[in-house]
């Protein structure tokens, strides 16, 4: 498949997610949103790891995400390769966001607050459950949802994540770091993404 096709199979499915996001998304947008990315995944004939390879072991970095559409602050798509052993610190989006697997299992954890937000410089968690997303289990946020994540096994993953707006535009998002303390996400813990579009 060409790169021309790709992207028109891209625009095609963003089409339908201007939709659902232009008219709000709740939780049950959230589900048609799973149900339309959970098809994209499907198309490995332009999805792959030979399309979007992941990471080299012990080549420096355990993380690549393709960027896959700019449109502005619009839905914006991604590619995420992850080498078992990758994980981050529990976080919000600051918009929705659906993940969805290709290939490989990401370990979900997902995260309530304790506290009562009056302290901007910390956060108590609770775990509220794990999800195994891989092929046929997706999960969803809404902007104020909290999660990290873990790769275990032997196999890298290759995950779409689709956000209501571009992370790179997202200067709100906060991590909670392991002692409670609250941090600026993208400034740090984000790299860069990988521009993978015309």
């Amino acid at each position: 498949m060409s790169t021309a096709q790709r992207a028109d199979v891209i625009e095609d499915f963003l089409k339908n997610i201007r939709v659902i996001h232009q008219r709000g998304v709740d939780r049950a947008a959230l589900v048609e949103i799973v149900a339309l990315l959970e098809a994209l995944t499907e198309r490995h004939d332009l999805f792959n790891f030979e399309a979007f390879p992941a990471p080299t072991p012990g080549q420096g970095s355990s993380a690549f995400r393709y960027r896959l559409n700019d449109d502005g602050d619009t839905p914006t798509l991604y590619l995420n390769s992850l080498l078992p052993g990758k994980s981050t610190i529990a976080h919000n989006h600051e918009t929705w966001a659906v993940i969805s697997a290709i290939e490989g299992q990401e370990i979900n954890y997902v995260y309530g607050r304790s506290d009562d937000g009056s302290d901007p410089q910390l956060a108590r968690l609770h775990l509220e459950k794990e999800v195994i997303v891989q092929p046929g289990t997706s999960i969803s946020f809404l902007g104020d949802d909290l999660h990290g994540i873990r790769v275990e096994g032997e196999t890298a993953t290759l995950h779409f994540h689709l956000y209501g707006l571009p992370l790179e535009s997202l200067n709100g998002r906060y991590g909670v770091d392991t002692d409670g303390k609250v941090l600026n996400y993208n400034a740090s813990q984000m790299v860069p993404s990988i521009k993978a579009y015309a």
